[in-house]
């Protein structure tokens, strides 16, 4: 049987906002497995986000990057291990640098070759890594590209995101930047319900009906409860079906509406430290 530490429990607890014990419980229950774990207090009707896996607390910069002709974006992370050296302005800039020189790369090992003042990314990392005396690598890095890209970088460098709509239209700037805030504020798990991966429904369909034979409904009626309780994962957990955070009455998709009646959001990407 596995030993069920205080960190361990107090990491599901960070994760999960759940109780101490309610924590204990599950990871004793799950013989130590995380999201086995989470899957059980999910199941006991505890509201645990969806899809968000262990994540180890990291420290640097997210950074996101648009081409002149907002076409293209890239979003990074460059990770180090102190709140400290993270906030440096050097380090910062190096970041940006880096997620500049991105927006010419399809993968992070090709940015790790690329020339960065007459030497590689990679031997740039391992020189600065030299030079602060913590790790310095590229955590996340992705690209995304559309008719507009915009983009938002949350308050600290903690997070960053790309925004793609389906045209180049007025307000389009301002567009892309109120929902990719809103992708940094509420955490979607993908764009619509075309990116909801099925073994994650499946999932969902299961832990819904757990719960609601625990409530004592008949198994009759799971079926037809159960999809509801889907519609209600996609609002909570879709970019373009969640409420809009700056005002509630509408729909992410529906307030793009209000900029152009033929506006759509095509794609975006979100990088985040911790």
């Amino acid at each position: 049987m596995s030993t069920i530490t205080a960190a361990d429990v107090n990491k599901l607890r960070t994760v999960t906002g759940a109780g101490m014990m309610d924590c204990k419980k599950a990871l004793v229950e799950a013989e130590g497995d995380f999201d086995k774990a989470i899957e059980i207090l999910r199941k006991k009707g505890q509201k645990v986000a969806a899809n968000r896996s262990d994540r180890e607390s990291t420290e640097g910069a997210a950074i996101a990057a648009v081409n002149a002709s907002k076409t293209a974006g890239a979003v990074i992370t460059l990770n180090c291990e102190t709140d400290f050296v993270g906030k440096n302005e050097g380090f910062v800039k190096l970041a940006t640098d880096l997620a500049e020189l991105a927006l010419n790369h399809a993968t992070k090992d090709s940015l790790l070759a690329a020339d960065y003042n007459g030497i590689t990314v990679a031997e740039k990392l391992i020189e600065q890594t030299g030079v602060i005396g913590e790790k310095i690598e590229i955590g996340s890095f992705e690209r995304l590209e559309g008719a507009f890209v915009g983009s938002y970088i949350h308050a600290g460098n903690k997070i960053a995101v790309l925004t793609a709509l389906s045209a180049n239209v007025a307000g389009a700037d301002e567009a892309a930047k109120n929902v990719s805030m809103q992708a940094a504020a509420m955490n979607p798990i993908a764009l619509d319900e075309a990116g909801v991966d099925a073994s994650i429904i499946e999932k969902e369909i299961e832990i819904a009906k757990d719960q609601l034979r625990a409530e004592g409904k008949p198994e009759a009626m799971l079926d037809n409860i159960a999809k509801g309780k889907i519609q209600r994962f996609y609002k909570d957990n879709t970019l373009v079906n969640q409420d809009y955070i700056k005002d509630g009455s509408m729909s992410v998709a529906g307030y793009i509406k209000t900029v152009d009646s033929g506006l759509t959001v095509t794609g975006f990407k979100r990088v985040a430290l911790g």
